[in-house]
């Protein structure tokens, strides 16, 4: 079941509604990065997270289970959020840092990748604006620099070149189009596949996720049964998401995970 995102209730005005659902129940909490812990920035390298947002995890983190799923490189989003006993997982979810060690899904498309990436840094050089971030498992193209009038081109562009490499897909985002690996797997596959791995996978365990990206629907979809999903909508955000909940912005977030740690703390 789907909603527009304008129809939906307000997490942090309705956490005293919420405290009803997860009393005598354990909390599990999956994040995003970009654009949910950290404001989205025109260069990704710049994204940093917040010193507030940092503390948040860190004291949430000693009261239930944390993970971070981001599209980010594994290795990249750990280094950015540094926090320890939280979970990562990188690449909507196609390299996951589990208990019993490393999980990727998709090695068997790098070379794939590689050659895409040589395709499309070819194809782009002529489109000012357009910039490529190679990822181990995906390669994104993005696009927020670019002039309204060129984005067909580079639209076309990345249609054309994955249509010469049928071994991978393209996935949207927020001013982003990403080749990956045509494999069935995403961040809600691997949201599942952690709550059995971390041992949470009971009916006593409400997973929350919380993400602002088309491709955090997956996530919302998996939980939208028995879990709750907050999406961090976007100014002209209209699309219909399978979460339960909107959060404004970066800030709220942080706000609202403050929040949930003193109801925790106050139902512990």
């Amino acid at each position: 079941m789907t909603s527009q995102i304008a129809e939906l209730p307000d997490a942090i005005a309705s956490l005293d509604a919420f405290a009803s659902r997860i009393r005598g129940r354990q909390v599990a909490v999956f994040l995003d990065y970009d654009g949910t812990l950290s404001p989205i920035v025109a260069d990704p390298a710049a994204a940093v997270l917040p010193q507030r947002a940092r503390a948040a995890l860190r004291a949430l983190a000693r009261r239930c289970p944390v993970a971070v799923v981001s599209g980010r490189d594994l290795d990249d989003v750990a280094e950015r959020v540094d926090v320890d006993g939280v979970a990562y997982a990188g690449s909507h979810g196609l390299d996951i840092d589990g208990p019993a060690g490393r999980q990727s899904y998709g090695e068997e498309h790098l070379g794939d990748l590689d050659a895409a990436e040589g395709a499309l840094a070819q194809a782009l050089e002529g489109i000012p604006g357009a910039g490529i971030e190679r990822k181990r498992f995906t390669v994104a193209v993005h696009y927020r620099q670019v002039a309204s009038e060129r984005e067909r081109d580079v639209a076309e562009v990345v249609d054309r070149v994955a249509r010469a490499y049928p071994q991978l897909r393209v996935a949207g985002g927020k001013r982003v189009y990403e080749l990956r690996p045509a494999v069935d797997w995403d961040k809600g596959r691997a949201v599942l596949w952690l709550l059995e791995a971390l041992e949470l996978d009971r009916d006593d365990v409400v997973p929350i996720y919380v993400g602002d990206d088309l491709t955090d629907e997956d996530a919302f979809a998996a939980l939208a049964e028995r879990g709750y999903g907050v999406v961090v909508r976007g100014e002209e955000d209209a699309r219909a998401t399978a979460a339960s909940a909107s959060l404004a912005d970066t800030d709220a977030v942080i706000e609202w995970l403050e929040r949930l740690d003193e109801l925790i703390d106050d139902h512990g």
